[in-house]
């Protein structure tokens, strides 16, 4: 017979436990992908900057008194796509991944697109579900779309296709197909389409770097 000690077992219930916490903070941060527009329409703030400083600063305290640890980066702002009348100098977010923490380049020779949520005096708050990318790394037709034709979209509904056939259940729906035909969240729709509301009121993609002519936002069909 074995000899077990309660001693034993508790030392593996705990191992499971921190196991199991540990896998529970892994997956802590889940985001449902979106299409760049959408990205661009829930977003408070999109600007193009570089990020030349980075440091970790105290947020005030959790509900146990705890202190809340965030990472700031210094930003220097190069535009503004949408956000407050005023530049944004600094970027922050959680400090670890698990829950939802963002790591960039501080050396400042890098140029991201960062979108997220507008804090007070100059600064914004980031997440791993926010839209942020090298600059470099995105189609001619998504920095087009950054100056007006997401803005122009943001009353139209961009729906996930889950699962084929699917359809639009709406006219002001697009259908967004890259996951199903082309398993990537960065496909064809998402680097070279926008989802745009026509007179009819309407929803079609238009894919190209040029606005949309008055002939396809008159158009009765797609």
């Amino acid at each position: 017979k074995m000899p077990f000690s309660v001693n034993g077992i508790l030392s593996a219930l705990a191992l499971l436990l921190l196991l199991w916490r540990a896998e529970e903070l892994a997956e802590a941060c889940s985001c449902a992908p979106v299409h760049p527009q959408q990205a661009f329409c829930n977003a408070d703030v999109v600007i193009r900057a570089k990020v030349v400083g980075e440091r970790e600063v105290d947020s005030g305290n959790d509900i146990y008194g705890n202190p809340i640890k965030r990472i700031q980066y210094d930003v220097k702002q190069i535009k503004m796509f949408k956000g407050p009348n005023q530049d944004i100098e600094a970027v922050f977010t959680a400090p670890v991944s698990a829950v939802c923490g963002v790591t960039l380049d501080a050396a400042g020779k890098k140029e991201y697109l960062i979108s997220g949520k507008a804090e007070a005096g100059g600064r914004m708050h980031v997440t791993l579900c926010d839209y942020i990318m090298l600059w470099d790394s995105l189609s001619a037709t998504q920095k087009k779309s950054l100056s007006q034709r997401y803005q122009m979209g943001c009353d139209c509904k961009i729906v996930r296709c889950p699962s084929l056939p699917c359809e639009i259940s709406a006219p002001e729906e697009c259908l967004w197909t890259d996951l199903m035909i082309e398993k990537q969240v960065h496909g064809r729709q998402a680097n070279h389409y926008a989802c745009v509301k026509r007179a009819d009121g309407s929803c079609s993609w238009y894919r190209g770097v040029a606005p949309p002519k008055k002939e396809f936002l008159d158009a009765e069909d797609p």
